[in-house]
């Protein structure tokens, strides 16, 4: 698992089961959620080009974008 989504979830279990965050705690969430939404961009975007690859029967490009998409993967294992 990623670490960032690692350090999401503690922080969500502590506001949902012991308390309300910190101010500190409420900025490292923001830090997490705003990576997880950057990731989540590229791979949308890379999908989408792996898409238009696939459309042009650009083999090559699309196997260039589909290595660069396991790349991404590769940080939740």
């Amino acid at each position: 698992m990623w670490g960032v989504h690692q350090r999401m979830a503690e922080l969500w279990n502590i506001q949902s089961n012991q308390r309300k965050l910190t101010k500190e705690e409420m900025s490292e969430l923001k830090i997490c959620l705003d990576a997880n939404m950057i990731k989540c961009r590229k791979v949308a975007t890379l999908k989408n080009l792996s898409l238009v690859a696939s459309m042009t029967e650009d083999n090559e490009w699309q196997h260039d974008i589909c290595s660069a998409i396991e790349k991404l993967y590769e940080d939740f294992h």
